[in-house]
């Protein structure tokens, strides 16, 4: 009886596992999923098979990832619920624990790639609270709806999901397995397949690239990211501004604004009668960003390492999310070591 049961279990299991494969994806997607299984073979030195076989079990999840990618917080939300979300005491001290508990990851990384602890503590707070939320949608379903059932970011979703394939043939990632946001970001820094491809590193030196569960690796990746988009060691990042008026309106950038490098003078802002608190240097480049509270607006001058952080993820929401976090994990990593930690800004 066990072994009729369990055969009984095996096979229900297969038709669960072989039932959405025939189901969800709509029939004329079909040619193009073949073709493009094809090129990436060819591309990449695969066999369209195997793409072919992991491509006849993704799901259609329009329906679910369109209204996230409509109503996301970047694009949507005002900075004071923003911020809210992501700089809550709870975070703050999970960003703490996280960076004692890899202090000597932290060091390292600094040490080869220049980027600032704090900071780097804090871009795996906003993105995943220290690894406690990865994500629950499979990668796979994500990126294929994207490339082939969402017209808007076809172009995106054909890309990410090639990168992740090849990372799932040539690396071993589990293709069904895989969960993360829903726009295909995986592992405690939410790196899209493309960034995984290019920026992880085997910063723990086992020979493979894990951003789930190798807290070296995620230190190390992050590290190398900003390293190669132009970190600049030492240089602050941002700065509150004040005396911004109706006249200014043409040098503000808003908090849902696309973000652009920065390109106004430190000493061109003062002229203008903007005061900015923080000792800058005169030629300095900045973007002057408004960032909404309850009570009206807030200022800041974003400056070259502010945008750096938004090439993480293209939001100036994000960026002073990070910034913002930064200082309070490294304030209270002060107070608990009962003094400054040099070098962070």
């Amino acid at each position: 009886m066990r072994s009729i049961r369990q055969t009984a279990i095996l096979l229900c299991l297969g038709l669960l596992l072989a039932a959405p494969a025939a189901s969800a994806r709509l029939p004329e997607a079909a040619p193009e999923v073949e073709a493009f299984a094809a090129q990436v073979a060819a591309r990449h030195g695969l066999a369209p098979e195997d793409i072919s076989r992991i491509l006849a079990q993704a799901k259609n999840l329009e329906q679910l990832i369109r209204p996230k990618f409509q109503y996301s917080a970047e694009a949507t939300w005002p900075w004071h619920r923003y911020r809210k979300n992501f700089l809550s005491p709870s975070r703050v001290k999970n960003g703490l624990k996280f960076w004692n508990a890899h202090a000597d990851l932290f060091e390292r990384a600094e040490k080869r790639f220049g980027i600032s602890q704090a900071v780097l503590a804090a871009i795996v707070g906003v993105e995943t609270n220290y690894g406690k939320r990865p994500g629950k949608i499979r990668v796979l379903d994500s990126l294929y709806t994207q490339a082939f059932h969402y017209p808007e970011r076809r172009r995106f979703g054909r890309a990410q999901l090639e990168d992740f394939l090849v990372l799932a043939l040539k690396e071993g990632l589990d293709p069904l397995g895989v969960k993360g946001s829903y726009a295909g970001a995986m592992g405690q820094p939410q790196f899209i397949p493309s960034s995984y491809r290019a920026y992880a590193v085997d910063f723990d030196g086992d020979g493979r690239r894990d951003l789930w569960n190798s807290e070296a690796d995620v230190v190390g990746s992050v590290a190398n990211y900003f390293a190669l988009h132009g970190w600049r060691a030492g240089e602050p990042v941002a700065a509150p501004a004040s005396g911004v008026t109706q006249r200014h309106r043409a040098l503000v950038t808003g908090e849902n604004t696309k973000p652009r490098p920065p390109s106004l003078k430190i000493a061109d802002l003062r002229a203008a009668g903007i005061r900015i608190t923080d000792d800058l240097a005169a030629d300095q480049l900045a973007s002057l960003i408004r960032l909404s509270t309850p009570g009206g607006s807030d200022y800041w001058v974003g400056l070259h390492n502010f945008y750096v952080i938004t090439r993480y993820n293209h939001s100036n929401l994000y960026a002073m999310a990070v910034y913002q976090l930064s200082r309070e994990i490294l304030a209270l990593r002060e107070d608990s070591k009962g003094g400054s930690m040099p070098g962070e800004r």
